[in-house]
Formats: structure tokens, C-alpha cells, sequence
């Protein structure tokens, strides 16, 4: 009897510990941040009959494209949930209603199995059409759903076949859906109109467009293309430069967009604390034609109108990007009369290009610029940059006075003594 109460008490306690230790295990499970989302990436493989035109590295463009995929598979980070899509992959017949319609899923997007993928894409042979407009659209449907990262990288050697869908409409109206789905497109033949096809649907989603011709290049761009995507992304934030000092709009730390037209200045305001420095980084992509030769000019400027610090690119023809950046580090100052904390310095910053395009060229909407601002703490001995000559000067100034003084005096009296000496003799 005695036995059976002491096992009833101790089963009560150790009941009782466990219910407290769910207690206070609960709630602080229910602290944790919630996992992000799993990036999700879809490879579109062109697979229409002039794949299997031999002229990569001695073999047909399909077998260089299922060699890069089957060294694409066996890198895939493990977070990134990948999916397959073709086209031009079955109908081999001369309608061209049925044959742009020929587009399907190959490998669904999600955990990738490697073994089965590989075995999928195997199967693969040079076959149709070239449908590039309607395998986006299925690609960007394979990837709805969720708040994760979209890429898709399509993989072609050629322009679309299937007119009027333009594949560049497409990519804007996938653009305009707001789902931050990236479109990056990589051609296997240098031919200057797949070319401007290719890149007008990359930069329409803020892809990039990448020409490959031998087969570890395009293994190299699509491994890139899919580590890319597993980074964490920054959404940028809209804003809208002034133009004017005065009426700049105040910008904290982080990443904003904007749009610049051309010969146009666009001013910016950071309020930067002692102790602080400033850092700021601005990109303009050439997204239509312009002259060959152009730049890009950042100023800091203080709001008196005194330039302390500048940053400027310069580039020749057309170009992806075009980035420049400036640093200014401001030194801590001691507290006020009245113990309050000294009053940060509002910095203007103003963007200034010199891009320049014929008259048939619209001036807008501007270039499309992108704004890094940043601020962290300042070196030990942080100095104002202005005054080594980027903005007053007088320092640098009075160094090369003292400098021509000093040498002068040596000169001369080295001269006279030379002189003195030669009367001697």
C-alpha cells in the first residue's frame, strides 16, 4: 500500500514537471521569428530544332545546355526550391497555332529531387517552335503564390517565333504585377537582334542579359544566377528627388530608387550626427540609347552651399550600370552649455549626370537611378574631407606655398654658394 502511494506521488511530480516545462517552452517557441520563405527559381530551356545546331565547344547547343544543367542540379543551395520548364520541347509540326502553345512544366518548382530532375532533363530533344512569350507567362505562374524571392533564367538561342505576343510585353506586364519576379536571360548565339530581344525582357524586370558560347560559361551564369537568388533581397523604397537644396527630401539609411532625366539634377537631404559617417552610393542604368560618352556626378554640400565632398563615373557607349560613391566622416563634438546632444548637420546631396541622346530619344520618364545611403560609426580621428582640397582647398594651398618657399630659399642659397666658391678658385 505504501509502495503504491509513494509511485502515485512520484508519477503527480513528475506530470506536474512536465506540464511546467511545456509551459514555459510554449510561449518561447511561439517568440521565435518566423523562417523566411524559401527562394523559388525556374529554369526555361529553349528546346526548339535549332538546338541542335553543333557550334558550342564541338557539340550541339542542347548538349551543352543538358551538361550545364546537370552541373546546375548538383549545386543548387539547399534552401532554394527549383523548377524546369520547355519550350518548344513536343510539337514538331508546321502549325503555328498549336506549336506556340507548346510549353510545359518539366520539373515543378519546389524541393529539389536531383536524381529525378536529371533524369527529366535527359529526356530532352531538339523538337519545335520557340514560344518565348508564352513560356514566361507559365513560368511566372509556376512561381505564384507566397512572399518568397522569383527568378526565372531563360536559356535560348534564338528570337521568339510566335508574333504578335512580344516577349518584351510580356516581361513588362510580369514586371507590373508587382511580385518582384527577376528575369534573367542568357543567349547561345551573338546575333545583335536576339540580343536587344533578350536584354529588352531582362532589364524590364531588372534582370540581366549574359551572352555564353562555350559550355563552363553557361554552367558558370546559370550557378551564379541561382546562388543570386538564396541571398536576402532589399526591396527598394520610392522617392522622389527635389530640385532644389531647400526642398530635398530627408532620407534615412537604406535603399531607394528614383528616376533622373536627362540633364536634370535631383537633390537629397541625411541628417548625419557627430560621431557618424556618411556613406552614399548612387547606380543609373542606361536603359535606352545615348551618346557614347557620359557620367555621373555625387556631390555632398553643405547647406550654406560648400561642397565637401564628390564622387563621379564616367563611361563610354552603352552600358549595363553606371555607379559612383562618396564618403564624409564627421568628428564627434563635445556636449552643449546645457548638457544637450550637438545638432547633427543636414547634408544635401546632389545627383548630376551628363548623359546626353539624339532628339528622337524621350527624356521621359528619366533614367532609373538607384540610392544607397548608409551611416556608421566614424574613424577615430575623422577629419572634414573638404579641407584637403575636395572642396575649400586652402590647406593643400598653403602646403604647396610653404613648400615653393622652402625649395626657393634652398636653391638660392645653394646658387650663391656655388658662386662664391667658383670666385675662390
Amino acid at each position: 500500500m505504501i509502495t503504491r502511494k509513494r509511485l502515485t506521488a512520484g508519477v503527480c511530480v513528475l506530470l506536474a514537471t512536465l506540464a511546467a516545462g511545456l509551459g514555459t517552452a510554449l510561449p518561447a517557441a511561439a517568440d521565435e521569428p518566423p523562417t523566411a520563405a524559401s527562394p523559388k527559381v525556374e529554369l526555361v530551356l529553349d528546346v526548339s530544332g535549332s538546338m541542335r545546331t553543333r557550334d558550342i565547344d564541338g557539340e550541339s547547343r542542347i548538349s551543352a545546355a543538358k551538361q550545364a544543367f546537370n552541373d546546375v542540379l548538383d549545386s543548387v543551395p539547399e534552401e532554394v526550391e527549383l523548377g524546369i520548364r520547355t519550350l518548344g520541347a513536343d510539337y514538331p509540326g508546321d502549325d503555328r497555332k498549336v506549336g506556340c502553345k507548346d510549353t510545359k512544366q518539366l520539373y515543378p518548382v519546389g524541393p529539389l529531387d536531383r536524381t529525378e530532375a536529371k533524369t527529366a532533363v535527359a529526356t530532352l530533344a531538339p523538337t519545335g517552335w520557340t514560344p518565348i512569350g508564352p513560356a514566361l507567362l507559365g513560368a511566372a505562374d509556376d512561381l505564384e503564390g507566397g512572399d518568397a524571392t522569383r527568378r526565372i533564367v531563360l536559356i535560348t538561342d534564338g528570337e521568339d517565333t510566335c508574333g504578335p505576343l512580344d516577349p518584351c510585353e510580356v516581361a513588362r506586364d510580369i514586371a507590373a504585377r508587382g511580385i518582384h519576379l527577376v528575369i534573367d536571360t542568357l543567349g547561345l548565339v551573338p546575333n545583335a537582334k536576339i540580343r536587344q530581344q533578350l536584354t529588352c525582357i531582362a532589364e524590364a524586370t531588372g534582370g540581366t542579359y549574359t551572352a555564353v558560347q562555350h559550355t563552363d560559361e553557361l554552367s558558370g551564369r546559370v550557378k551564379q544566377l541561382v546562388d543570386r537568388a538564396a541571398e536576402p533581397v532589399v526591396t527598394p523604397v520610392a522617392t522622389e528627388g527635389a530640385g532644389s537644396c531647400s526642398a530635398a527630401p530627408e532620407l534615412k539609411a537604406g535603399l531607394y530608387t528614383d528616376r533622373q532625366e536627362i540633364g536634370k539634377h535631383r537633390w537629397y537631404r541625411v541628417d548625419v550626427a557627430p560621431g557618424q559617417e556618411l556613406r552614399a552610393s548612387v547606380s543609373v542604368a542606361a536603359d535606352r540609347a545615348v551618346d557614347n560618352d557620359y557620367g555621373v556626378l555625387l556631390r555632398a554640400v553643405t547647406g550654406h552651399g560648400r561642397e565637401i565632398v564628390r564622387g563621379s563615373e564616367a563611361g563610354t557607349g552603352r552600358t549595363d550600370v553606371i555607379s559612383s560613391g562618396l564618403r564624409y566622416p564627421k568628428a564627434e563634438e563635445d556636449e552643449t552649455d546645457d548638457g544637450e546632444a550637438p545638432a547633427p548637420e543636414s547634408v544635401c546631396l546632389q545627383l548630376s549626370n551628363s548623359f546626353s541622346a539624339p532628339s528622337s530619344v524621350k527624356r521621359t520618364p528619366g533614367m532609373p537611378v538607384e540610392l544607397t545611403i548608409d551611416l556608421v560609426d566614424a574613424p577615430d580621428e575623422a577629419s572634414d574631407p573638404a579641407a584637403f582640397g575636395l572642396g575649400r582647398g586652402w590647406w593643400l594651398l598653403g602646403v604647396m606655398v610653404l613648400t615653393g618657399l622652402i625649395a626657393g630659399l634652398l636653391i638660392g642659397w645653394i646658387s650663391r654658394w656655388r658662386v662664391a666658391v667658383w670666385r675662390t678658385n
